[in-house]
């Protein structure tokens, strides 16, 4: 089992969760929340109509960031190792990375969601990946270093 001293994996459990926490607050609050945040005024409009589509896809994103949490927890080894915990950080890492790159690619499919969001989420997404791809790397050279 990892030693649970990775900080890396750890502040990026930190940060789904965080962020897990603000999209939550997007199905609570509603329309403000979704403004606030830049995901588009469709996006407000829908959730103050009290349509369910904000709703379930930001409940989605909620329960991604929560299971990637978890998995980062698995990596750092503070809770029980969870199936195929390498896999999933490196595609988590991954998916991060990729996000917080291609987002100029991204933006005309979502033409609602303003410049401040695109930027802000970018560089979150690119600093979650990055604890993820930096833990990744420490925890799998610590049990390198262990078998060697």
């Amino acid at each position: 089992m990892p030693s649970a001293n990775n900080k890396y994996l750890l502040a990026a459990a930190i940060c789904c969760f965080a962020a897990a926490l603000a999209h939550l607050g997007c199905i609570v609050f509603g329309g403000d929340w979704y403004r606030f945040f830049g995901a588009g005024e469709q996006m407000a409009r829908m959730a103050e109509q009290g349509l369910w589509y904000p709703t379930i896809v930001t409940a989605v994103i909620v329960l991604v960031l929560l299971v990637w949490a978890l998995y980062a927890l698995s990596g750092a080894g503070i809770i029980k190792r969870l199936p195929l915990t390498r896999l999933a950080l490196l595609l988590i890492s991954s998916i991060f990375l990729l996000r917080g790159v291609a987002f100029v690619g991204l933006m005309p499919r979502f033409p609602e969601n303003s410049l401040t969001f695109w930027l802000v989420s970018s560089a979150i997404c690119l600093l979650i990946g990055s604890l993820f791809a930096v833990g990744c790397w420490q925890q799998w050279s610590v049990l390198s270093n262990k078998n060697a």
